[in-house]
C-alpha cells in the first residue's frame, strides 16, 4: 500500500509539474524561461558552496564542543535546496524556499576570536 502512495506522488509530481509549467509560459512566456535559468544558476550555487560552510559548521560544533547535529540539517536542507531549484519548475522552486529559510536560520555566525582579555570597569576603594 505504502509503495503505491510512493510511487503515484513520485509519478504525479513531474507531471504538475509539466503541466504547471505550460499553462505558465502561456502566460508569462520567456520570462518563465528567464526563472527557471535563474533558478537552476542559483542551485549550482548553492551545491557548490554547501561543502564548505558544511566543514565549517561541523568544525565550529567540534570546536565549541556541541553537537554537531545542527551543522548536518543545516548543510542537508541547503542540499536539498539546491538539488530543487536545478530541478526545472515552480512547483520544487516553492518547496526549495523553506528549506533555504531552515538552513539560514540554523546556521550560527562564528564566534568572535578569544584573546584572553575580558572588558569591564574597576575602580579602587581605599
Amino acid at each position: 500500500m505504502y509503495q503505491f502512495l510512493i510511487l503515484t506522488i513520485l509519478l504525479a509530481f513531474p507531471v504538475l509539474e509539466f503541466t504547471l509549467l505550460w499553462k505558465l509560459a502561456a502566460v508569462l512566456g520567456g520570462w518563465l524561461l528567464l526563472w527557471l535559468i535563474a533558478s537552476a544558476i542559483a542551485g549550482v550555487a548553492l551545491l557548490r558552496q554547501t561543502p564548505q560552510a558544511f566543514a565549517a559548521g561541523l568544525l565550529q560544533a567540534t570546536l565549541q564542543g556541541a553537537s554537531p547535529l545542527r551543522a548536518l540539517l543545516s548543510g542537508g536542507a541547503t542540499f536539498l535546496a539546491g538539488i530543487l531549484l536545478i530541478f526545472p519548475g515552480v512547483i520544487s522552486d516553492f518547496l526549495a524556499l523553506p528549506l533555504l529559510i531552515f538552513a539560514l536560520a540554523h546556521r550560527k555566525p562564528p564566534p568572535p576570536p578569544s584573546d584572553g582579555v575580558i572588558e569591564g570597569e574597576f575602580r579602587r576603594e581605599e
